[in-house]
């Protein structure tokens, strides 16, 4: 039995103000809980292969697994949760939020 394909949303840096951002049907937003939620991979390869075109917009775009068990995308991973904050430095081994 094949393993059922986990959610995913197309997630990059915005180039100039190097903003977090998802794709959504429309564009890109600054907010996860508006990321069009990808749950087949073909679908999802087409959406980065389109979101890797943007070169002018965005800078490497990726997939990231996503929760969707109570109805919006979460973040399923450590990394991902800590770049849906926000804008972050990493000084000295430790990462803290901007404020």
């Amino acid at each position: 039995m094949p393993k059922p394909y986990t959610p995913k949303v197309v997630t990059a840096n915005h180039l100039l103000a190097g903003d977090v951002i998802y794709q959504t049907r429309d564009g890109w937003s600054r907010q996860l809980a508006d990321a069009e939620v990808l749950t087949d991979e073909a679908h999802a390869d087409l959406r980065l292969i389109e979101a890797a075109q943007q070169t002018g917009e965005v800078v490497g775009a990726y997939l990231a697994d996503v929760d969707t068990s109570n109805g919006a995308p979460a973040p399923a991973h450590f990394r991902e949760a800590f770049r849906a904050k926000g804008p972050s430095n990493y000084a000295h081994g430790k990462q803290t939020e901007v404020n």
